[in-house]
C-alpha cells in the first residue's frame, strides 16, 4: 500500500481501535498534523502488537519467537525509512511521515529499543532503569510526535519536554496496569522499590501487600505528575492547535495517574480509565490554557533526561 490517502485511512482506523484517548485528542490538530500523527501512531501500534502478541492493544498472548519478531520490526522499519515498499501498511505509514517531517533512524531505533527490552524479558533494577525504559517505550515516541508537530530535531530543550510527556503517560500506564502486567508475567516496578518494601518474588498482588502496592502506585503517580508539569512548559513552543491537543492529552492521561493515587488499595479492583465527560472537561480546560499559553514554570533539572547521542544500554 503506497497511496498516501489510503495509508491515512488505514492509520485512522488503527488509532480509532487502539487508543480512544489519543484519537479523541488528535481531532484538535490541523488536518495535516492530524494525518501525520495518525501515520506515526499506526507504526507504533503495529510494532507494539507484533512484539506483545496483541491486536490494537488488546489482551497479550504468549509470543514464542520474540527475537524473530523484533528482527522483522527492525527490517521493515529500515525499509520504510529507505523509502522501500514493505508490504505492511503500518510500516509504509512510517515511511510517509518520516519523509514529510524528517524523522530519523535514530529516533525510530530509540522506540524499537523498548520492544527489544520486552523481548529480552527485562525489568528495572533501579528507579533510573525505569525512566530509561519509559523513554524507549513512550518518551522516544513523544520526541517523534513533537517533530511531526513542527519542533526542530535540533531543539533539544523542547524535545526533552516532549519526552517528559511520554514518560508521564508511561508511568501512569504502569501504575494502572500493575495487576494486568503481573498476570502476563511482567513487572515494571524497580527491584530496589520491591526490596525497600520487602515484597518477595511472586508476592506483589497478594492481599497482604495491598498497602505497599498502593504506596508504589502513589510514587508512580507523583512522578507522572512531575513529568506532566514539565511537558506543559514545552507545549508553549507549539502552534496553538498542537498545543491544545497536547495539553488535552496531558490532562486526559494524567487523570489516570491521579485516579490510581486517589483509589489507593482499590486501584486494581477494576481497570481505571478516563470517561468521555472527563475527556471533554480536559479539552475545555486545555483550550483555555492553550490560549493563555502561560504554563506554570517548571525547572526540569531534577528530572531524568533522555540520552542524546546514542541508545542507552541496560
Amino acid at each position: 500500500m503506497s497511496d498516501r490517502a489510503a495509508l491515512v485511512a488505514f492509520a485512522q482506523v488503527s488509532i480509532s481501535r487502539g487508543s480512544k484517548s489519543f484519537r479523541f485528542a488528535s481531532r484538535l490538530f490541523d488536518k495535516t498534523t492530524r494525518e501525520r500523527v495518525w501515520l506515526l501512531y499506526a507504526w507504533c501500534r503495529k510494532c507494539d502488537d507484533m512484539a506483545d502478541g496483541q491486536d490494537h492493544g488488546g489482551a497479550m498472548e504468549a509470543v514464542a519467537d520474540p527475537m524473530a519478531r523484533l528482527s522483522i520490526i527492525r527490517e521493515l522499519t529500515t525499509k520504510a525509512l529507505d523509502d522501500e515498499p514493505t508490504g505492511e501498511p503500518a510500516f509504509d505509514c512510517l515511511g510517509v511521515v518520516a519523509r514529510e517531517c524528517g524523522l530519523t533512524k535514530k529516533m525510530a531505533d530509540d522506540v524499537i529499543e523498548g520492544f527489544a527490552l520486552d523481548a529480552a524479558d527485562w525489568h528495572p533494577r533501579r528507579e533510573t532503569d525505569l525512566y530509561r525504559y519509559c523513554h524507549h517505550v513512550a518518551g522516544a515516541v513523544g520526541v517523534m510526535m513533537a517533530v511531526v508537530m513542527g519542533v526542530s530535531p535540533d531543539d533539544d530543550a523542547t524535545l526533552d519536554r516532549a519526552c517528559d510527556l511520554g514518560l508521564a503517560f508511561q508511568l501512569a500506564n504502569i501504575a494502572r496496569d500493575i495487576s494486568e502486567d503481573d498476570v502476563a508475567g511482567r513487572c515494571y516496578l524497580p527491584d530496589d522499590w520491591m526490596a525497600m518494601l520487602e515484597i518477595g518474588p511472586g508476592e506483589l498482588m497478594k492481599p497482604h501487600n495491598r498497602k505497599k502496592l498502593a504506596l508504589m502506585g502513589r510514587w508512580l503517580a507523583d512522578e507522572a505528575e512531575q513529568y506532566e508539569a514539565s511537558a506543559r512548559v514545552g507545549a508553549a513552543a507549539l502552534p496553538f492547535r498542537a498545543r491544545w491537543a497536547v495539553l488535552s492529552a496531558a490532562g486526559i492521561y494524567g487523570e489516570i495517574a491521579r485516579k490510581v493515587r486517589s483509589a489507593g488499595e482499590h486501584a486494581w479492583d477494576q481497570r481505571i480509565y478516563t470517561s468521555r465527560p472527563e475527556k471533554f472537561r480536559w479539552v475545555r480546560k486545555a483550550f483555555v490554557d492553550a490560549l493563555a499559553n502561560n504554563p506554570r514554570d517548571m525547572d526540569r533539572d531534577s528530572l531524568w533526561t533522555r540520552p542524546r547521542t546514542q541508545i542507552s544500554s541496560f
